[in-house]
């Protein structure tokens, strides 16, 4: 990635297109479209595609559909209804999906000074337009600087203990340690890219690249952030592995991450 993700001025490039989505997907997210117009109608203001299904990168079975919907108003228990049964009912439906996920936001709140480089940013450069109006629009370009590493993933501190709860609550299931494991370790490495992101540079959404990124500044922890990275790609249900990120990876990550960057401003 020569440009590492940026564009001539020095800002972050918009992740995914249209037409990198890969052809077994294409029905997926034609009737994802269609349904969220059923389903929605005159509550939605736009929707939007991110992960790996925009990117070109999903693989069939393995990948997941995600979908971001902004509406006129915030949204409702009624509304978080109706989005998890047209996720049950998108995963049922297709094979090459391992399960659908619909984040739910109002138009407001991505627009917010709160959220403009954190939900904001989230639009305007990691979500491929699917309908509606773009909020992009409205948003600024975005730099890989401290301000956004701050905003984006200074709040790891929040997320251990909740972690550290749910690997108890899951024991030795298999099934339930194995989203888990690949829920923290992506957040951890994308944590732990941010953290080195404004020396590097740049911007990637690649777990592989960037935990190598990490490493040539953390050469003493880059052998932990590659193991999260497989386990992002190909979680197991490893309850030590987990163990051993709350309590010495992640509290560390946390601090340093406080020392480098700040706190992340508390959300109500």
């Amino acid at each position: 990635m020569p440009n590492k993700g940026l564009d001539a001025g020095g800002y972050i490039e918009r992740e995914g297109s249209p037409g990198l989505i890969p052809s077994a997907f294409r029905p997926v997210v034609a009737t994802a479209r269609d349904r969220v117009l059923d389903v929605f109608g005159a509550r939605l203001h736009s929707a939007y595609l991110y992960g790996s299904i925009p990117r070109g990168t999903a693989r069939v079975g393995r990948s997941d559909l995600d979908l971001l919907l902004a509406l006129r108003e915030e949204p409702t228990e009624a509304d978080r209804t109706d989005a998890r049964s047209l996720d049950e009912a998108l995963d049922k439906e297709f094979p090459q999906i391992d399960g659908a996920g619909t984040l739910l936001v109002g138009r407001e709140q991505v627009l917010s000074d709160l959220e403009r480089h954190d939900l904001g940013w989230f639009v305007a450069c990691l979500c491929t337009p699917l309908l509606g109006q773009d909020l992009a629009e409205y948003l600024p370009r975005y730099r890989p600087d401290s301000l956004l590493a701050r905003e984006t993933n200074g709040d790891l501190a929040l997320f251990l203990p909740r972690w550290r709860e749910r690997i108890t609550e899951a024991g030795d299931s298999e099934q339930a340690l194995r989203p888990l494991t690949r829920s923290m370790c992506r957040h951890l490495v994308r944590t732990g890219f941010t953290l080195v992101m404004p020396r590097w540079n740049g911007w990637t959404s690649d777990l592989t690249e960037m935990a190598e990124v990490f490493g040539t500044y953390y050469p003493e922890r880059a052998a932990q952030l590659r193991e999260a990275a497989v386990l992002g790609y190909e979680p197991r249900g490893e309850a030590a592995v987990l163990r051993s990120y709350v309590d010495d990876f992640g509290p560390w990550l946390a601090e340093e991450y406080a020392r480098v960057h700040g706190i992340k401003k508390p959300r109500p």
